[in-house]
Parts: C-alpha cells; sequence; structure tokens
C-alpha cells in the first residue's frame, strides 16, 4: 500500500504542474454539460408563423392571440396570398402558416362550424408532428371558449383545424434523417482524412523536404485537398444516389446547385482537417480533435436532430460557425423543395466564407510553422 500511496502522490503532484490537463480534466466536462444540456432538448419552441387572416374578427384575433401567447410561436409575418406564404416557407423565414378564412367570426357567432388551415414545412418531420399537435391543442381550446361564450347549449367544435404539410406529406422519417446523415458522414471522412495528412508529412520526416521546395503554404494546402475533395465527393455522391435507391428520397431541385452545395461543404470540411493537422504533433492527437470538432457540432448543433430554434440565445450564436448547419438546410430545400440559388445564396455563402476562412487559417498556421522552423 505505501508504493500505491507513493506512486499516487507522484501523479497528484504532475497532474497540479500540469495545468493544461488539469482544466481539461476540470473544466470540460463541466463546459459540455452547459452546452449539450441546453442544445439537447426536443422541445420544439419559438416556431416561426405566418398568419393569413381573410377575416379580422375579433374571433380570428383572439385565436392569433392564442397562437403567439402559448409559448411556441412567434409571430414572424402576415402574407395575403398564397405565393407569399409558399416563398417564405422556401427561404425558411416560416415554418408554419395559419389561413384563416372568410367570415370565420361571424361562422362560429351563428353556430355553424369553421374551418382553419394550417400549412406546416415537413422537412423536418419531428419538429412538423410536434407542431401539429401544439396547433390542434391551441385551436381545440380557443373553440371551446368560443361555444361557451356563443352559447350555453351543447353545441359541436365552433372552429376545427386543417393541417396539411408541405414537401413531406407522409412525414417519414427517412426524408429528414437521410440528408443529415449525408451531412454527417461526409463531415466526418473529410475532415478526419485531411486532419491525418499533414500530420503524416511531420512523423515521417518529410515535412522538412516539403518546406525546401518552392512550393508555398497555399498551394501546398490546396494541393493536399485535391485528392480527398474527389474522393469525399464521390462518397458523397453515392451516398445520395443509395438513399433514393433505397429510401426514397426526392430530388426536386437542381443537379447542378446540389453538387455546388456539396462542393462547397466539403472544401470546408477538409479546410478544418488541415487546420487540426497543422495545430497537431501526432496522428492520434489529430484525429481525437478531428473527431471531436466533426461528430458532436453535426449532431448536436446544426439542426440535424434538436431544432435550433428551441436552443439558447447562446448556443444559437455558437452554431453560426458550424457549417453543417447551413448545408442542411440547402440540402433539404434542393432535395425536398426544389429551391435554387436565388433562395438558397445565404448558405452557400456562409459555406464559402467558412471554407475560405479555414483553409486560410490552415495555410498561415503552415507558414508560422515552416518559418519557425
Amino acid at each position: 500500500m505505501r508504493q500505491v500511496f507513493a506512486v499516487g502522490v507522484k501523479e497528484f503532484r504532475q497532474i497540479v504542474r500540469d495545468r493544461r490537463t488539469l482544466s481539461i480534466l476540470l473544466f470540460i466536462p463541466a463546459f459540455f454539460l452547459l452546452l449539450f444540456g441546453y442544445a439537447l432538448n426536443f422541445d420544439v419552441r419559438n416556431v416561426r408563423l405566418a398568419v393569413e387572416d381573410h377575416d379580422r374578427s375579433t374571433e380570428s384575433r383572439q385565436l392569433i392571440s392564442a397562437f403567439t401567447n402559448s409559448g411556441y410561436f412567434d409571430l414572424a409575418a402576415s402574407p395575403q396570398s398564397r405565393r407569399e406564404i409558399e416563398r417564405l416557407m422556401d427561404l425558411n423565414a416560416v415554418r408554419v402558416a395559419l389561413v384563416i378564412p372568410e367570415n370565420m367570426g361571424r361562422d362560429v357567432r351563428e353556430g355553424r362550424r369553421a374551418s382553419v388551415q394550417l400549412l406546416v414545412n415537413g422537412d423536418n418531420a419531428n419538429t412538423a408532428t410536434t407542431v401539429v399537435g401544439y396547433a390542434l391543442t391551441i385551436v381545440r381550446s380557443v373553440s371551446a371558449d368560443l361555444v361557451a361564450r356563443a352559447s350555453a347549449r351543447p353545441a359541436p367544435a365552433a372552429v376545427t383545424l386543417v393541417p396539411r404539410v408541405w414537401y413531406n406529406p407522409e412525414l417519414r422519417s427517412a426524408l429528414f434523417l437521410v440528408p443529415g446523415l449525408l451531412a454527417y458522414i461526409a463531415m466526418i471522412t473529410a475532415v478526419v482524412s485531411t486532419a491525418l495528412s499533414v500530420v503524416r508529412e511531420k512523423e515521417r520526416g518529410t515535412m522538412e523536404q516539403v518546406r525546401m521546395s518552392p512550393v508555398g503554404p497555399l498551394p501546398y494546402v490546396v494541393g493536399k485537398s485535391l485528392p480527398y475533395f474527389a474522393v469525399s465527393l464521390a462518397s458523397a455522391l453515392i451516398v445520395v444516389f443509395a438513399s433514393m435507391a433505397l429510401f426514397g428520397l426526392p430530388m426536386r431541385g437542381s443537379w447542378a446547385v446540389l453538387l455546388l452545395a456539396i462542393s462547397l461543404f466539403l472544401l470546408g470540411a477538409l479546410g478544418l482537417g488541415l487546420l487540426v493537422s497543422t495545430m497537431a504533433d501526432s496522428q492520434q492527437v489529430a484525429f481525437q480533435v478531428a473527431l471531436l470538432l466533426s461528430f458532436l457540432p453535426t449532431i448536436m448543433l446544426s439542426g440535424f436532430i434538436f431544432p435550433i430554434a428551441s436552443m439558447p440565445a447562446a448556443v444559437q450564436a455558437v452554431t453560426t460557425v458550424v457549417p453543417a448547419r447551413y448545408f442542411l438546410v440547402a440540402l433539404r430545400g434542393i432535395v425536398l423543395k426544389g429551391s435554387s440559388v436565388d433562395v438558397l445564396w445565404r448558405e452557400l455563402a456562409a459555406l464559402v466564407v467558412f471554407a475560405a476562412a479555414v483553409i486560410g487559417l490552415a495555410a498561415v498556421r503552415l507558414r508560422r510553422e515552416w518559418r519557425a522552423a
């Protein structure tokens, strides 16, 4: 026991002296608890709602207030036509549209059944199912209140909800999961493969030869990326074709836009892997860091499983630097909605910025290493 105690005291002293390891052991678990404790939330809140109110009566205003005061919906737009709703849905400016017909208030006051329509973006099947459940509960509550005010006698429901799901009418989970899996697979393979490339040169001792060659850091980084880009693009396309054949994934948009979105996403992933590779000193460290930076954000903070709108503002700010967030919006828009570049330009621009930033940072770090050597 004395020997065990001596070894334990020695190891404890080493841990205390190693401030980096001590901080990781103490603070990283708490950081992940706070981050993912708020991010891992299946509750759907702050759903962007559009209301097309053709009645503009006291009853319609009461219905709208019930939606906005429920804590689940945020009024984001007041369109005047179905075409305007379609545009808002394509731009992801709203996820739900409530359409109130003319004379709804009069029908309720006269004891006739009135119907309102709920249009739901179905590209996320889990969110769409939850939103329809929320809306049905709200409409039943408002309907019971209106019936009680109109008459003391038992009466049929004054207002009924007619939900209609767009882009994924059957709410098939495969159409929601497959795009996310494509982003996850592409991110993991691209980041990990390139994260090991520069470190491999360091471990083999060939980095000195590369440094003495006339090739600059930026051409070296881009050249390193090209083979992995070709392989990753081929792998991504195989996943797309397999998803269409096996899971019935539709293709309602342009193949050219799809290739553009996948290419931009892969460039950013490859650049991130190269940046990790320039920072790590061994393939083991590079693999662990690459897995951490690609796996967790893509699963937790991209909107793949957990809705970003339901996360706290601080966590939503973190998601703005996760490229999979923008890629998922673009991918689902292309294959499910048939969206074009003029609708998805914000997401594509974000992917361009991310790719340029990480590739530029990788070249800068490599240049500093070569100068310091």
